[in-house]
């Protein structure tokens, strides 16, 4: 287990720090020149396309989802353990500069998830019994109807089954499990049980019920941190201009406080932006694309627009504002990792017991209380986390269905669920490296198909 686990963080340390960052950068760049900064253009369009006539009782029928259910599963996937976990250990690892890769990482994710929205409408499929498919092994498949397209298409489709529909179920219900034994002293076997009922039902009740619960619960979890995030920065608010000026700073000189070279400490800042920004914002990573692709609207442009906006709820509003909240506390004023110089920032760091499954309790303790911190953390990783295993399964299954058929789903569900249970029982950083190896494994025959299919990108970008 040892020598995997080491095999696979190696095989991560070069996907993330050279193959992801020249390839989303690169992919983000190409579609921002290609559709005419497409995210600042049609950033209004797409707020209006998504909440102007927004409804929590949205349309239930074979004919797709409204544009607003659409997003909210997919902001489902995208508002998960990354902006609260992952943002935390990109902070401790990358310094707080990484934020600030996540910010650009997130700017040009919103041309790349244009792209993957406009795409996957085009080429959606309609079952015999009106059911709407969509995803990038659709699209892999129109860029490259050959051999080498179902080669990329099954290398996808098994990546984002083991990535998102096993391990990520791991994941996010391990962080369940954790945090809410640590908060209210439930036994975590207990907390597996219960979320595993609860997927259970809204398994069963296929893409429907799916849609009618995450245009519930997205907007109620969103406004339960962003206002107690708001209180806590009130609290700190005379730190918020250095915990900015951190952001900026440790973006281009993370030495001074990481230590290390200077190649080392900034290779570690904007890899850590990469890896931690895909896991949060999931742009070119093609797991929302099945979302939007049964959006019903008038024209593929439209989800586009809708698509935007769900990366920029995801990295401007919520994970800048774990950021934010954390900077403020540990790295400010009197934080425990204030005013900390070149290399005693790793022996601090290891004195204090600072992890990134905890920076977020202490940084909320310590404007309150330990109990405080650990219930607010616990109750709004615990929306975070079970909404996006609830759409990650959905994604898995539509990519279970296209290997192996509609009635090999059953299996599918089966063994998601059996994960979801195991998640909260076990604790192993190999879980993680391989959720981590595996969205890093979809990002490339996904990103492949973009550029093949940008002249249709860009004919909608044009023809709006």
């Amino acid at each position: 287990m040892d020598t995997l686990l080491k095999t696979v963080s190696l095989i991560n340390s070069y996907l993330s720090d050279y193959v992801l960052t020249i390839l989303l950068v690169g992919i983000g760049i190409f579609f921002t020149i290609k559709t005419r900064f497409i995210q600042i253009r049609c950033l209004g369009e797409g707020w209006r396309r998504a909440f102007g006539k927004i409804s929590l009782h949205g349309k239930n029928n074979h004919n797709g989802l409204s544009s607003y259910q659409a997003l909210a599963t997919a902001i489902a996937a995208q508002v998960g353990t990354g902006n609260i976990v992952g943002a935390s250990g990109a902070i401790l690892i990358g310094g707080p500069g990484a934020i600030f890769w996540m910010w650009i990482i997130a700017f040009f994710g919103m041309a790349t998830i244009y792209a993957e929205a406009v795409l996957a409408q085009e080429t959606r499929i309609k079952e015999k019994d009106g059911t709407i498919h969509g995803g990038p092994v659709y699209y892999i498949k129109r860029a490259f109807p050959n051999g080498f397209g179902t080669f990329l298409s099954g290398m996808f489709a098994v990546a984002i089954i083991i990535s998102l529909g096993f391990m990520g179920c791991m994941v996010q219900a391990n962080s369940i499990g954790e945090t809410c034994e640590n908060a209210f002293n439930i036994p975590a076997w207990g907390i597996g049980i219960a979320i595993t009922i609860f997927a259970a039902f809204i398994f069963i009740g296929g893409v429907s019920r799916l849609a009618s619960v995450t245009e519930k619960i997205v907007p109620f979890m969103a406004l339960l941190y962003l206002i107690g995030g708001v209180v806590i920065l009130i609290m700190r608010i005379e730190h918020i201009p250095a915990t900015f000026a951190c952001i900026f700073k440790y973006a281009f000189v993370p030495d001074a406080l990481i230590g290390g070279g200077i190649g080392y400490a900034l290779k570690s800042a904007i890899s850590q932006g990469v890896k931690r920004g895909l896991f949060s914002n999931e742009a070119g990573m093609g797991s929302t694309p099945h979302a939007h692709a049964i959006a019903d609207v008038e024209k593929p442009h439209d989800q586009g627009t809708v698509a935007i906006i769900g990366v920029f709820i995801d990295t401007s509003i919520v994970l800048t504002m774990t950021a934010l909240i954390v900077i403020s506390t540990i790295y400010t004023g009197n934080g425990p990792l204030a005013n900390v110089t070149g290399d005693s920032y790793q022996a601090l760091l290891a004195s204090t017991g600072l992890t990134k499954t905890n920076l977020m309790q202490h940084a909320v303790a310590s404007v309150s209380s330990e109990a405080i911190g650990n219930i607010f953390v616990a109750v709004c990783l615990f929306f975070f986390a079970y909404s996006t295993i609830l759409s990650w399964n959905f994604f898995g299954k539509i990519n279970f269905h296209y290997l192996f058929g509609k009635k090999a789903t059953i299996i599918y569900s089966i063994l998601s669920l059996s994960f979801i249970m195991i998640g909260t029982l076990v604790k192993n950083d190999l879980v993680w490296e391989l959720q981590d190896m595996f969205n890093q494994l979809m990002v490339l025959p996904n990103v492949i198909a973009l550029f093949a299919l940008a002249s249709v990108v860009k004919k909608n970008a044009d023809n709006r």
